[in-house]
């Protein structure tokens, strides 16, 4: 490939990068996974630009190799899950946070939303990649099935059958808060003050009563106020030993987390207007760090808190 040529496609290719990062997350789940999926993306586009013909827009070309690209790494998961053990419901192995870019003006925050994502985990691969080709992406259903080798009708039926599994695996909610919200950053500063004073009765106070904690990775979850008090307050332990970083994930407030001055993980809140509906916990010490450099001494707590209470993002 000449130089002319490679420049036309790295600039098509930069053009929609963030837009591929977010299809390639949403259909993995996985952050890590998900940049390994664009850069592969691109290499594979470099190797074919010459023999592509252009009966497909560029930007369609390169999603459907991206969607490709992440059905391969999907089936390489399934041969790793039958051999360590795990079902089909275990996401934990790699599921990740998306930590969100305020600048980022292509990735609509409902289509990465937490439960959305997990939704679509529960999702057949080829009916993740219709639903979201059709309804996230806006693709014709002849473009789908072009990019999948599948036929219009076979596109149609999938669509059908991802809507109706999706609608029971993460049934749509209309009161939901966004992360940008003045409740939902009052009660993520509420929620960090809490567990850094080891206050059990002031988180009590900011759960719902169907609240639920979800340690990602482990089987268990815990619903209802009464069973996240019942899991969480030991786990307060003494004033101190909690320190959080505000931060956004997934379009949603997110604390970052470190235990006696070592990073332990990134809590992702679902919150409505009457309290918390449902924390996520990644228990990961590289997603703490790849979130937020570590928290400021207590002597700076003012300046920490002030900054919650001012409404910006993340905190550094």
């Amino acid at each position: 490939m000449g130089a002319p040529a490679a420049g036309a496609l790295t600039e098509a290719f930069e053009g929609e990068r963030r837009g591929l990062f977010a299809h390639a997350y949403r259909m993995l789940g996985a952050y890590h996974e998900a940049e390994d999926v664009v850069q592969d993306t691109y290499v594979r586009a470099l190797r074919g630009w010459g023999t592509f013909e252009r009966r497909s827009s560029v930007r369609t070309w390169l999603y459907r190799i991206a969607t490709n690209v992440c059905l391969n790494v999907i089936e390489g998961r399934g041969r790793r899950a039958l051999s360590s053990g795990l079902g089909p419901d275990d996401l934990g192995p790699w599921l990740e946070p998306l930590p969100t870019d305020p600048a980022d003006l292509v990735t609509a925050r409902e289509s990465v939303r937490l439960a959305f994502v997990v939704g679509l985990q529960h999702l057949a691969p080829r009916q993740r990649a219709v639903l979201l080709l059709r309804e996230v992406l806006a693709f014709s259903a002849a473009e789908t099935g072009e990019a999948l080798g599948m036929s219009v009708p076979a596109v149609k039926s999938a669509l059908q059958r991802a809507r109706a599994r999706l609608a029971e695996a993460a049934p749509a909610r209309d009161d939901v808060l966004d992360a940008s919200s003045p409740r939902a950053r009052e009660l993520l500063g509420r929620y960090m003050a809490a567990w850094e004073a080891s206050d059990a009765d002031a988180f009590r106070e900011i759960l719902r009563a169907d609240a639920s904690i979800d340690p990602v990775g482990s089987p268990a979850s815990y619903d209802g106020r009464e069973a996240c008090l019942a899991f969480a307050t030991p786990a307060m332990r003494t004033a101190g030993d909690w320190r959080m970083v505000a931060t956004e994930a997934n379009g949603q407030p997110a604390a970052v987390a470190w235990f006696r001055g070592e990073p332990f993980g990134v809590a992702v809140l679902t919150v409505a207007e009457d309290g918390i509906l449902a924390i996520t916990l990644f228990q990961n010490p590289q997603v703490a760090e790849s979130f937020a450099p570590a928290p400021a001494p207590p002597c700076c707590e003012g300046s920490v808190r002030s900054a919650v209470g001012s409404g910006s993002g993340r905190l550094e």
